[in-house]
């Protein structure tokens, strides 16, 4: 039996009615990439969800920062409203992460990702074809070659897919996010559907064939990297080998969170973010 395509149900798009931000489009090579742009006169300040985060997901992030910076979030190839196909590598995301500063005209923005987006935002600052001010990765997975598996199965994401697909609810999602304030999840409920299967199996694969610590010590200062106090992603001896590797970087642990560390503790999360942003503000 066939999967069911990709999805955007009218119940999705309302709700960005309801969103104090800008749709904006930008084109990497054939792909148009959509980003809600939440203005405001600070820094541009690009933010890259996770492997499952379409950019209306992380609304609850960026309105909390309009008063330090100007927030654009991204939906990511394959996510939300852009488009997807193509290949689904980190260079691949790093390029378009570039068309989006590149198009927009934004001038040395500060990066922050959560989970892959974190991985993206290491590669993109590593890479230097983009002028980056900074960059605040938070809860990057750190499987890899030799390191052992991503903690969280394919098959575990391609089930919640499964649900959304048929339709689901917040009911639903709270059972396997139980922690989650009850709007995110009804905003998973809404636009997981519009993730595409082969992005999220293609990302996923990466998790465990592309080495975060490749890239890790080639990304430039400044440089912060947030964890779950809890997260089975980033561990301990993960972050004994990215401050070995990367000692100018600040490094904060939220307390009371897991691998999804703003959705888990809220305040905790913002908190630190906006802590290691402020530096950057110049």
């Amino acid at each position: 039996m066939p999967h069911a395509p990709r999805a955007v149900p009218q119940s999705a798009l309302a709700d960005l009615a309801d969103i104090p931000a800008t749709g904006r489009w930008v084109r990497s090579g054939t792909a148009r990439l959509h980003v809600l742009d939440y203005g405001g006169p600070g820094p541009a300040l690009v933010i890259l969800p996770g492997i499952t985060s379409p950019a209306v997901t992380m609304d609850f992030v960026a309105r909390e920062l309009t008063d330090l910076v100007r927030p654009l979030v991204v939906d990511i190839r394959g996510r939300g409203l852009s488009d997807g196909g193509g290949s689904y590598g980190l260079e691949e995301y790093a390029e378009d992460t570039e068309a989006v500063v590149n198009g927009l005209g934004l001038r040395r923005p500060l990066l922050f990702g959560h989970s892959m987006g974190a991985r993206i935002a290491a590669v993109v600052a590593a890479r230097g074809k983009a002028a980056i001010g900074g960059s605040v990765l938070a809860d990057p997975p750190m499987s890899g070659p030799g390191r052992g598996p991503y903690p969280t199965s394919l098959e575990a994401f391609l089930g919640q897919l499964a649900q959304a697909e048929r339709g689901t609810d917040a009911d639903e999602v709270a059972v396997s996010w139980p922690r989650w304030p009850r709007r995110e999840q009804e905003l998973r409920a809404r636009w997981l559907s519009s993730c595409e299967r082969q992005a999220i199996t293609a990302s996923h694969r990466g998790f465990e064939t592309e080495d975060f610590f490749a890239w890790w010590p080639s990304v430039p200062g400044p440089a912060a990297l947030l964890y779950g106090a809890d997260s089975p992603v980033v561990t301990a001896a993960g972050v004994a080998q990215a401050r070995a590797l990367l000692p100018a970087a600040s490094f904060a642990a939220v307390p009371d969170a897991g691998h999804m560390i703003f959705w888990d503790n809220p305040p905790a999360a913002l908190s630190a973010l906006r802590e290691a942003l402020r530096p950057m503000l110049g």
